[in-house]
């Protein structure tokens, strides 16, 4: 079998090195169509990352029940929150994008990249080999590290550079849920929404949960979403009584 590497078209030895900086979000189907979400799912779904059953049975579940009934119905909850730019999760990463441009200047190049769906991976990656980005930094636009997120990020760009000859320099952030400026940046978010809307009786720090077998396993993501809880409720000097924490979006039976 003969190596996709072979044929690649490699970087341009004789331009200007520049650094290169790649965003990653985790997706958004095309459309709040259930054919859109249907492809979206049968994407996202199939990592193994996502759900780590035996595969056998996975396939089984996905193709057999999951992908036959719920693309309707979460077609319609996309229906509910699409914008006349589209995805609500691409249009803010596009202007995360953007921003960030603005900031660094020419010093980084800038690409976004969607672990599954538009904008891809491989289509990010070949922008920054097009500018030739020799080094660059992969953001993933989790603060909290996950198997299934950030570590499915990895998976996936590790995929792509098989089929590249050359690899550059990488720095692959994998968290920065206790960063300073990270938890500054809530806290003023917070303290603004607050002046503009009046102060709760509470205020509600909600997470995307995972399964709890993951968590046992090792997955460190529970605790860095009770760290960046904890830092910002001291940041912002709240008592116990102001605040509480939950994680939502259960998916299938089992204890999350």
């Amino acid at each position: 079998m003969i190596k996709s590497y072979l044929n690649c078209t490699t970087y341009d030895w004789h331009r200007p090195i520049t650094n290169g900086i790649l965003l990653v979000n985790l997706g958004t189907p095309e459309a709040p169509t259930p054919k859109a979400v249907r492809h979206y799912l049968g994407e996202f779904l199939a990592d193994p990352r996502v759900t780590e059953l035996p595969p056998w049975l996975w396939w089984l579940i996905l193709n057999g029940i999951i992908l036959r009934t719920r693309p309707r119905r979460v077609a319609h909850s996309y229906q509910q929150i699409w914008t006349e730019q589209g995805s609500p999760l691409l249009k803010f990463s596009q202007a995360q994008a953007i921003a960030l441009r603005q900031a660094v200047g020419t010093r980084f190049v800038v690409a976004l990249g969607m672990c599954y769906g538009q904008p891809s991976l491989a289509t990010a990656l070949e922008e920054l080999r097009q500018a030739n980005a020799q080094r660059i930094l992969i953001l993933p636009l989790y603060p909290q590290y996950s198997s299934a997120t950030t570590g499915a990020i990895f998976d996936a760009i590790a995929k792509i550079f098989k089929n590249w000859r050359w690899i550059p320099q990488l720095n692959f952030v994998t968290h920065y849920y206790d960063f300073p400026a990270y938890i500054e940046a809530l806290a003023v978010h917070i303290q603004l929404h607050w002046k503009n809307y009046g102060t709760p009786d509470k205020l509600l720090f909600s997470f995307h949960g995972i399964p709890k077998r993951f968590a046992v396993a090792g997955d460190p993501y529970p605790h860095q979403c009770q760290e960046t809880v904890r830092q910002v409720v001291a940041r912002l000097a709240l008592k116990e009584q102001q605040w509480q924490m939950v994680f939502q979006s259960r998916f299938g039976r089992e204890e999350w």
